[in-house]
Parts: structure tokens; sequence; C-alpha cells
């Protein structure tokens, strides 16, 4: 069983035919996706696919790229105080140097804020990191959070990989690492403690190796998985199974849902 941490499958390329992609995500062995927002006009619509569909769970946040208003962030506060029982995570949050569009002091205190609002309701983060690792860490250190979350989409260094596992993160491998040009990556992926791995896939973006230029799947998962299999030393059925209980560890309320 695979269970995707981050899919943006509110988009249209899965909405519009969503009978067919629900089909063929079932047809992988996923059990469940997470779909984050990127903004709050995307809230209800990920919500609603949520009620709707067994395998589907909500991550809510403001995207560090776009530009958000307060009443954006009062939405947010809004759904969360509702507590929906699908409600996995805050995400996708976090802070972006490579896509400069939105004022670096605005990103912060954006970001700030839904690092408060975790902390306030008791739900792990994903969080999007680009050219920021280092910043990053530590306004983790410093909001403390008591769930954590995953590194979305990492490719860093191993040293700055371990001091997110050492503050309780967990990293999220993709399809970055199916590039045998992203040498860093793939090394670091190989070395990292497997209890702290989570699988992903950014669909419809971070497409697969000979796959550029077409829209990434959820489906294509059990592909970063055989690579990541490739990449590691244990037995393909322990990564598995390991990586299963570290998402479930993370995001317990998918646990509390898979046992009611």
């Amino acid at each position: 069983m695979f269970i995707d941490t981050h899919c943006h499958f509110n988009f249209p390329l899965f909405t519009q035919h969503i009978a067919e992609s629900i089909y063929q995500i079932q047809q992988a062995n996923i059990t469940g996706l997470i779909i984050p927002a990127v903004s709050a006009s995307h809230f209800n619509t990920i919500l609603q696919l949520s009620e709707t569909y067994d395998e589907i769970y909500t991550a809510l946040g403001l995207h560090p790229i776009y530009r958000h208003t307060q009443a954006d962030l009062q939405q947010l506060i809004s759904i969360l105080k509702t507590n929906p029982q699908k409600l996995v995570a805050i995400g996708e949050i976090g802070l972006d140097r490579h896509n400069l569009t939105i004022d670096w002091q605005e990103q912060l205190v954006v970001f700030r804020e839904q690092l408060s609002l975790a902390k306030q309701f008791d739900l792990p983060v994903l969080i999007h990191s680009r050219k920021t690792h280092d910043i990053i860490y530590h306004e983790l250190h410093r909001a403390n959070l008591p769930c954590r979350g995953v590194i979305h989409g990492f490719s860093g260094s191993y040293q700055q990989a371990m001091q997110f596992i050492k503050l309780g993160y967990y990293i999220g491998v993709g399809g970055v690492i199916s590039y045998s040009r992203a040498n860093k990556t793939r090394n670091t992926i190989a070395q990292l403690p497997l209890e702290s791995l989570v699988l992903e896939t950014d669909a419809p973006d971070m497409p697969l190796s000979g796959r550029q230029g077409q829209p990434n799947r959820p489906e294509y998962i059990t592909e970063v998985f055989k690579i990541l299999t490739q990449l590691r030393n244990e037995p393909s059925d322990h990564i598995l199974n390991t990586i299963l209980t570290n998402t479930l560890t993370l995001f317990n309320r998918i646990n509390s849902i898979k046992k009611s």
C-alpha cells in the first residue's frame, strides 16, 4: 500500500476525469492521498473531494509564491476551528527565494502565522522550501511544533536533511531521485535514516525522468518507490512497511480513520 503525502489532486487534470483518476490510484494500491492547498480559493474544493472519496485527505495552507490577504488567513482559521475529520495537516506553507514574486517579509509573516496555527491546532505541516533550507530550519526550531511535518521536495545536502530530521521532521521523497544527474539528492536519500522518509509525487508537478514535459500523476509513486529501493540497501518489503509506518505515525488522523 502507498500513501502519497503531497499531490495536487484538485487540479483540473484530475478532477475533470475524476472517476478515472480515482480508479487509477486504486489500481496502484494508493490507499491515501493528501491534497495540499496553495491558496484559500482551493480550500472548499479540496475539502469536498476528501468528503467524497475515501482515499483523499486534506491539507490546508497558503503557499509562499502567491499573495494572500488577512481574509485568507481568517478563512483558514475558521475552517481549522471546525476540525474537519479528514484535515490532516497545514500546507503547503513555507518560503521561496527562487520565485521572489512575493515580498520576502510578507512571506515570513504568512509562514510564521501558519506555524502558529499548526501549533495551536496540533497539526503537522507540509513545508515548501526553495533556496531557504537554513532559514526554514531556524524558523521550525523556534516554532517548536508538537507534530512536526514533512520537508517537501527536498533537494538539499545530507547535513541539511539531518538537521531537519534531528528536529523530528520527515523528508519527502519524490521524482527528483529518478534523475541520474541529481547525484547530491540521490546520495542523500540513500544515506538518511529510513525511519525519516515518506513518499510523495507533487503531481501534476515534478515529472519523473523520461516523462519531462508530461504531467506527473499520483500512480507514478510506484516508480518513485522502485527507484528508492534501488538506492537503498534494505529489502523492498522493509522499505515499504517502514515508510507506511512513518506516514501513519506523522499523519495519525489517517491512521485513526483507517482503523475506525
